[in-house]
């Protein structure tokens, strides 16, 4: 199980470099993906996926909103579990996701000013935004090593 979770978090891959390599890609064409969906005029429902959004009846437009969210719930799943690896096996590797973590919070304020919606009410991500920007910095602020165990 070393070689899935090390004892020692560095630079040394023990297998062989094209997987590296292929994995570098793979990054680049995700980060590619996800700035396409969000900066796309349709986030790219109608122009890659082929939903046809011109022309949904209300119960279809509903049923693509909750395929979406099932998809971001998968998403935050993931981010979820790469956070319990990280306190179970990989604590210095928080300062990084605090980092990410003030980033995806960011993002999303962003995307929601630039991006609106007609909602009837405030969902509870939009509070948890004002909440999770500061506290984010706030934790990676005291995640320096001059406040470590002493």
């Amino acid at each position: 199980m070393n070689w899935i979770l090390p004892e020692r978090i560095d630079n040394h891959f023990p297998g062989h470099r094209a997987v590296v390599a292929v994995f570098a890609a793979i990054t680049l064409m995700t980060l590619g993906r996800s700035f396409f969906h969000i900066l796309a005029p349709d986030g790219g429902a109608q122009s890659v996926a082929h939903i046809p959004l011109t022309t949904f009846s209300p119960v279809q437009a509903g049923q693509a909103v909750i395929f979406v969210f099932a998809l971001w719930g998968l998403s935050q799943l993931m981010m979820g579990f790469v956070y319990v690896v990280a306190l179970a096996r990989y604590r210095a590797l928080i300062p990084l996701l605090l980092i990410l973590m003030f980033l995806e919070y960011c993002g999303r304020y962003l995307i929601g000013h630039f991006r609106p919606l007609d909602l009837t009410g405030t969902p509870p991500g939009k509070i948890l935004d004002h909440v999770m920007i500061p506290l984010s910095l706030v934790l990676l602020y005291f995640s320096r090593p001059a406040f470590g165990r002493r």
